[in-house]
C-alpha cells in the first residue's frame, strides 16, 4: 500500500460551498435530471431524428475530398444512415450483434455506426493503424460476423486473419479504389449496400421502424477497446444512458450549441472521439469536420477554425515544437519581437487575453450597441487625455529630474477602470495581438477556439501556460472510456495548468485510503465484455469504479490534483516518493525531447530513456551544418548529447524546488537508438508508454545504467510498417547529470 503526504485528504469528496453546480450529484438527483424535455431521445438514432425536426437543412457533416469540403445536412446525413440501416438488414443485421468498424474518420464511417444502432446492433470501432494481430484480437472477442472497413489497407488485414476468424461473413469497404480484382463474394461497398437499402425499403422499413422504436437507456450505445496498457485491451460496453447523460451534462456545462464546429480527426476507437464526434454532436446539433487525412490534419485544421477542439497533449506539444522550429529559422527582428511579446503575454495573457464571456449572448439590440460604442468612445477619449497629459508631465519631469523620471513616471489610470492593470499594458498586449499572437492562432488553426480541452496524460504546465496565453481557452479534464471521458473539468475562471479541475455535474468523487481516486456517474460503464472477473475488481456493487490513479483533492479549491498512475507511484529507497509522469512531462516540454521514460522505484537514484524529437533536432542539425544518415546516427551525436544533458539539468533544478518530490531528479540517462512505437509493443495506440513492457524489453540498457557504465551495446528486435521484422544494433552512450540540492536542504545549509 502507498502512503501518501497528509495532505492527499483521503477520503475527502469535493464538496466546496459555493461550487455546488460543478460538484456531485445524489444519484436520485440524477434520475431526475432526466427531464422530461429530453423527452423520448434515449438513442443516438432518436436524436438524429430530432435534429433533423429541428436543424434539418444545417451542416452536420462535412468532408475534404481531393482538397474540395463537400457538405451534408442533417436531412441529407439521416437519408444517408437510413438507407445504410435498410442495407445492413438485408444482409441479414441481427439485434444485439457486434459490427466492427475500421478506418479513419470519414462521415460515412459514423453514419454506418449510427446505421447499425438503429438496427438493434452494436458499433464496435477499431484503431485503424492497428497491425493485423492485434486487430484479430478484437473481432475474435467481440465475434462480429460485420466488418466495415475505410479502405483496401483494412479489407487486406481483415483478409489476412480470416483463415484463424471464422465467423467474419461480410466486409464492408468505403473508399473502392484497389478493389477491383478482389472476390466480391462476401465483399461489398458502402454505396451498394446504401443503394440495395433504397430499394428493398418497403420490405424492411417495418421491422427497421421497429427496432430503433425500441431502443431505450440501458440498450448498449457502443463497445469501446481501453488501449490496453497492462495487458490486452478491455472491451468497455457503454448504454446509451451513459453516453447521451454525458454529452448532455458536458454540452451544457460548456454552452456548447448547433454554431460550433469541431474537427473530427483522433481515433475512432477512442472514447474521447465517439463522445465530441458522436455523443455531443448529436445532442447539441453542431457540425463534424473530418480532415482529407492524417497529414493534412493541421492544413485543414486553419481552414475549418473550429469552435470547440480537444486533443492529446502530443498534438498540443507538436504544434509548439513546430512553432519553436520556425521561430529558429526566422530573421532576428522576428524573434526579437516573438520573445520579448510572448514573454511579455506569460504574466498578461490570462487577464487580457481571454473573451470576459464564454457563454454564448444573445443578438445585441440597438440600445446595447449604442451604450458599448458609447463606453469605448469615452475610454478612447479618456486614453488620448491621459496620453497626452502623461507626455507633457513626462517632458518637465525630464527637465528637473532627468535620472529620476523614468522611474517615477507612470500612467494616471487604467481605461475607465474596465482593466486592472496599468493602460500601458493592456495596449502593448493588443500590440501583440495584432503583431504574434493573433497571427500565430491563424497559423495553428486555433483563432476561433470559444473551448478547448486537454487530457488522456498530464500536459507540461508550460506548454499549457503557452496557450493560455495566447488567449486560448485551453482547459483540462480528467476521464477515463470507462466513464464515457469525464470524471472532472475545469470550469472557466478555475482553469489552472496543475490540477483537472472539479467533479464533472452528475459525478460523485472520492479518494481511497491508499490515494486512489473513484468515482461514479450516470456514465459508468456498464461491464467489461466477456469478462467479469476484471469487471468486479474495476466497479463495486455500489458502482464506485477505481480509476487506478492516484490524487488528492485542495481543500480550498476543491479542485482535483493527479500524481501519476497508482501502479506507477512509489517509494524510493530512501523512502521519498517516486512519481515518473512528473518528471517525464517537465522534459517532454523541451522540442528537443519526444518521450521520456524514468525508472527509481525501490532504488537509490533516479534514471531516464529519452527519445528525441527527430524533426526538432533534424532542423537543429541542419542549420549547424551536422551531417546524418539515420535517427540512430543523429541520436548519438555528441552536441545532441550535451543538449539534452542541458535539457536534464534544467529539469532537476525544476524538481529540486519540489520538497516532495525533489529525489525524483535524474541522475544518469541514454538517448535511445530507436522511437518507442506501438507496432514493437513499446506504446499503445494511444501513445501512453507501457512502462513495464519496456523495462522488462530494455533489462540490459536499464542495468546499465546503474551500474556505472559508461555505454552499453544492444539488440534490438523491430517492426516495420509493412509488418516485417528487423534488428537494430547499437553502442548507446549513459550520460551523468547534475543534480541539484533539494530546496529544503539549501534552507537548512543557510
Amino acid at each position: 500500500m502507498i502512503a501518501f503526504p497528509p495532505f492527499f485528504g483521503a477520503g475527502s469528496l469535493c464538496l466546496t460551498p459555493g461550487r455546488e453546480q460543478c460538484r456531485a450529484l445524489h444519484r436520485e438527483e440524477i434520475l431526475l435530471s432526466q427531464s422530461a424535455s429530453a423527452g423520448e431521445l434515449c438513442s443516438i438514432p432518436a436524436l438524429l431524428a430530432r435534429n433533423v425536426r429541428e436543424y434539418g437543412n444545417r451542416p452536420a457533416y462535412r468532408e475534404k475530398e481531393f482538397g474540395i469540403w463537400q457538405s451534408w445536412t442533417w436531412g441529407e446525413a439521416a437519408d444517408e444512415i437510413r438507407a445504410m440501416a435498410l442495407g445492413f438488414m438485408a444482409l441479414g443485421l441481427e439485434r444485439g450483434e457486434h459490427v466492427a468498424v475500421i478506418g479513419r474518420n470519414r462521415p460515412a464511417h459514423y453514419w454506418a455506426m449510427v446505421a447499425v444502432q438503429m438496427c438493434g446492433a452494436v458499433p464496435v470501432p477499431l484503431y485503424q493503424d492497428a497491425v493485423a494481430e492485434e486487430m484479430a484480437y478484437v473481432l475474435d472477442h467481440c465475434g462480429a460476423r460485420f466488418v466495415v472497413c475505410g479502405d483496401q489497407e483494412q479489407v487486406d488485414k481483415v483478409i489476412e486473419v480470416q483463415d484463424k476468424i471464422h465467423h467474419i461473413e461480410h466486409v464492408l469497404y468505403n473508399d473502392k479504389r484497389g478493389m477491383r480484382k478482389y472476390d466480391h463474394t462476401h465483399l461489398h461497398w458502402l454505396h451498394d449496400i446504401g443503394a440495395e437499402g433504397r430499394a428493398a425499403h418497403a420490405r424492411f422499413e417495418p421491422e427497421l421502424d421497429r427496432r430503433t422504436a425500441e431502443l431505450t437507456w440501458d440498450h448498449t450505445c457502443v463497445m469501446l477497446y481501453t488501449s490496453g496498457t497492462t495487458g490486452k485491451p478491455k472491451g468497455v460496453v457503454l448504454s446509451n444512458r451513459n453516453i447521451l447523460e454525458t454529452a448532455r451534462a458536458s454540452v451544457e456545462f460548456d454552452h456548447l450549441g448547433q454554431d460550433e464546429e469541431v474537427l473530427a480527426y483522433l481515433p475512432m476507437a477512442w472514447v474521447g472521439d465517439f463522445i465530441f464526434s458522436m455523443g455531443q454532436a448529436m445532442y447539441a446539433g453542431f457540425c463534424v469536420n473530418c480532415p482529407e487525412s492524417p497529414e493534412t490534419m493541421m492544413t485543414d485544421l486553419r481552414e475549418i477554425g473550429p469552435t470547440y477542439f480537444f486533443a492529446p497533449p502530443r498534438i498540443f506539444e507538436t504544434m509548439l515544437t513546430n512553432v519553436m522550429i520556425r521561430m529558429e529559422d526566422a530573421g532576428d527582428l522576428k524573434h526579437a519581437l516573438f520573445k520579448y511579446f510572448m514573454d511579455f503575454a506569460k504574466t498578461t495573457g490570462e487577464e487580457y487575453g481571454m473573451p470576459r464571456y464564454r457563454t454564448k449572448r444573445s443578438r445585441p439590440t440597438l440600445r446595447r450597441r449604442f451604450r458599448w460604442f458609447y463606453r469605448y468612445a469615452m475610454g478612447i477619449g479618456f486614453a488620448l487625455e491621459t496620453l497626452v497629459e502623461n507626455t507633457v508631465r513626462g517632458f518637465f519631469a525630464r527637465l528637473r529630474h532627468p535620472l529620476e523620471a523614468r522611474k517615477h513616471f507612470r500612467a494616471r489610470g487604467p481605461l475607465l477602470n474596465l482593466y486592472p492593470r496599468p493602460l500601458r499594458d493592456y495596449f502593448n498586449y493588443r500590440t501583440g495581438d495584432v503583431l504574434i499572437y493573433g497571427p500565430l492562432k491563424n497559423t495553428l488553426g486555433l483563432s476561433r477556439i470559444r473551448v478547448a480541452y486537454t487530457a488522456g496524460e498530464a500536459i507540461g504546465p508550460e506548454i499549457f501556460e503557452f496557450y493560455r496565453s495566447l488567449g486560448i481557452n485551453l482547459k483540462q479534464l480528467y476521464g477515463q472510456t470507462e466513464a464515457s471521458v469525464f470524471i472532472t473539468q475545469q470550469p472557466d475562471g478555475e482553469v489552472r495548468s496543475d490540477t483537472v479541475g472539479v467533479p464533472s455535474p452528475g459525478v460523485e468523487v472520492k479518494i481511497g485510503e491508499n490515494g486512489e481516486v473513484y468515482y461514479r456517474s450516470p456514465g459508468t460503464f456498464v461491464k467489461y465484455y466477456k469478462n467479469p472477473e476484471s469487471t468486479a475488481d474495476t466497479k463495486d456493487p455500489e458502482g464506485w469504479v477505481a480509476t487506478g490513479d492516484a490524487g488528492f483533492f485542495e481543500d480550498v479549491t476543491g479542485h482535483l490534483r493527479i500524481i501519476d498512475r497508482a501502479k506507477d507511484v512509489g517509494k524510493m529507497a530512501d523512502g521519498s516518493l517516486f512519481a515518473p509522469k512528473y518528471v517525464e512531462n517537465k522534459l517532454k516540454f523541451y522540442p528537443d525531447i519526444l518521450e521520456a521514460v524514468v525508472f527509481g522505484a525501490g532504488r537509490e537514484t533516479c534514471t531516464a530513456f529519452i527519445n528525441i524529437d527527430l524533426t526538432a533536432v533534424g532542423n537543429w542539425a541542419e542549420r549547424n551544418n551536422i551531417a546524418y544518415a539515420s535517427y540512430q546516427e543523429l541520436a548519438a551525436h555528441p552536441r545532441v548529447l550535451e543538449t539534452i544533458g542541458a535539457h536534464v539539468a534544467e529539469v532537476n533544478r525544476s524538481v529540486a524546488e519540489d520538497d516532495i518530490l525533489s529525489g525524483c531528479q535524474i541522475h544518469r540517462f541514454l538517448v535511445l537508438h530507436k522511437e518507442l512505437d506501438a507496432d514493437d509493443g513499446e506504446m499503445t495506440r494511444t501513445r501512453k508508454v507501457r512502462r513495464n513492457i519496456i523495462a522488462e524489453k530494455y533489462a540490459d540498457l536499464v542495468a546499465a545504467l546503474y551500474d556505472g557504465s559508461e555505454s552499453v551495446y544492444t539488440e534490438t528486435e523491430v517492426t516495420y510498417e509493412d509488418g516485417r521484422k528487423g534488428r537494430i544494433k547499437a553502442t548507446l552512450q549513459i550520460c551523468d547529470a547534475a543534480v541539484e540540492n533539494p530546496k529544503h536542504k539549501r534552507q537548512e545549509a543557510a
